[in-house]
């Protein structure tokens, strides 16, 4: 039985609970040495203010780097965030054989000519939901792909039918096997395809594979966010023939040959830019970002000028200004897709609410198990009710720090954005799941005046150890 694995759960002042592997080596268990527990340290109370820049969009890189495999060349990548997915997903290039190199400043060279493999089914591609645009970028270029069902952040099902439908629809053959997809084709051809839900994922997926398919595609109940338009234009900008992104009829010409060259540059990232808009509302801060589209801020500006903040918006910058004598009126949101209010900035409104006068509430239509956060936040003394889709929100109220955690990506950040107004200390474990999407965290809000800190423990502090049945 040596080397045999066992699942366990592990309790610790580091650790909360989590799961890692017990291996055992002759008759005594192990636990691998090194491994290092992060978290974040935050004490409350601190008015926010400054100016920072907003990095590159991680919704968007993420299409636009996927699409260099779809490509045959040398390709230069601007103001790509330098975050764990990204690092994750250059990898999983690099696996496939593409060369790739990472600059100052955020500058990424990909030279795609060299992917020699059509096979991504390691762990890595697991746990990286935007892996799958793999799928339509391998197979719309060599005519077959192998890859692992993704994984991301865990708040609900994001099943990948729709994708394998479309995909289907352009004359691929799969098959479903466990956890691996395998889709295979001659070549593509193009045709109608009706999304029966407005899906991101499945809009870049049917362009990327329509890009270079035989004759025309057409989606319709395209998902219009910026990021499906950011990837349409670095498409088009490679040589291919994409029209109507930002509508919700995509319409896209097939080309067998594209540009072997080229250089573009991604948007600023909207959710960043939104989560520090937050906080300055929520700080009674005077937050000023650069490097923004504020245009792509337009749901989430309206509400926050409902709820009492100033702005003022530029061609690239935008300010949010709340005078510490200005109450913060409590409002209702429904997430819904662009150019609704974004799912993404659900639990950071959330949290903002907590400190507004009134009842509030927030409905979630877009996932639908968003909410995992709210129990951490009631901890923290907010006053939440959570009823199916809506939560109900009383303010403003007082909270304490305590020892919560990042259920997801931006359940995280609306975490630490209940730390800056707690009593005390606030502590945040999990935070690799905020690393994900927000470049140099801690650095931004240093610089904005947080007292926050990164603290990495060992995990021999570890007091409890449970089998897992």
């Amino acid at each position: 039985m040596n080397g045999a694995g066992y699942l366990i759960a592990v309790t610790g002042p580091a650790l909360q609970s989590r799961q890692i592997q017990l291996v055992l080596v002759g008759s005594k268990f192990a636990i691998e040495v090194g491994i290092v527990v992060s978290s974040y340290l935050l004490e409350g109370g601190q008015r926010l203010q400054g100016e920072i820049r907003i990095s590159g969009s991680k919704n968007a890189a993420l299409p636009v780097l996927a699409a260099t495999a779809l490509l045959e060349g040398s390709y230069r990548i601007e103001n790509v965030p330098l975050i764990d997915d990204i690092r994750t997903l250059l990898d999983i290039l690099r696996s496939l054989g593409a060369k790739v190199e990472f600059l100052p400043e955020g500058t990424v060279l990909i030279d795609s000519s060299t992917i020699n493999n059509c096979t991504a089914i390691s762990e890595q591609v697991g746990k990286l939901r935007g892996s799958y645009y793999l799928l339509g970028a391998l197979l719309g270029r060599f005519g077959e792909v192998q890859l692992r069902l993704p994984g991301g952040c865990n708040f609900g099902s994001r099943p990948i039918d729709l994708h394998l439908k479309g995909l289907r629809q352009l004359g691929a053959e799969i098959v479903e096997e466990e956890c691996i997809v395998s889709c295979r084709c001659n070549r593509l051809t193009g045709g109608n395809i009706f999304l029966d839900i407005v899906s991101v994922g499945a809009t870049v997926n049917m362009m990327l594979a329509a890009t270079r398919a035989k004759g025309t595609t057409t989606i319709y109940n395209a998902a219009r966010e910026p990021h499906i338009v950011d990837l349409a234009n670095f498409l088009n900008a490679m040589g291919a023939s994409i029209q109507g992104a930002g509508t919700d009829i995509i319409r896209i010409r097939g080309r067998a040959v594209l540009r072997p060259v080229g250089s573009y540059a991604i948007i600023p990232d909207q959710i960043e830019a939104g989560t520090y808009l937050a906080m300055a509302a929520l700080t009674a801060g005077d937050i000023t970002l650069q490097n923004v589209i504020p245009s792509h801020l337009d749901a989430l500006i309206a509400k926050l000028r409902e709820m009492g903040v100033s702005f003022e918006i530029g061609e690239e910058e935008v300010r949010a200004l709340r005078a510490p004598d200005t109450i913060l009126t409590a409002t209702n949101f429904v997430t819904a897709p662009y150019p609704g209010f974004p799912t993404d900035l659900q639990p950071q409104m959330t949290v903002l609410l907590t400190q507004a006068t009134g009842k509030g509430k927030v409905t979630e239509n877009v996932w639908n198990n968003r909410f995992q956060y709210i129990p951490d936040l009631k901890q923290l003394g907010a006053r939440i009710v959570a009823q199916g889709r809506s939560a109900f929100v009383t303010g403003p109220v007082q909270l304490t720090g305590s020892r919560v955690a990042a259920y997801d990506l931006r359940a995280g950040a609306s975490m630490v954005m209940a730390g800056l107004v707690s009593s005390g200390t606030t502590e945040i474990s999990h935070i690799e799941l905020i690393e994900r999407g927000y470049e140099n965290f801690v650095a931004k809000m240093s610089q904005l005046g947080a007292t926050i800190i990164r603290r990495e423990e060992p995990l021999a502090d570890v007091t409890e150890i449970d089998f897992v049945s």
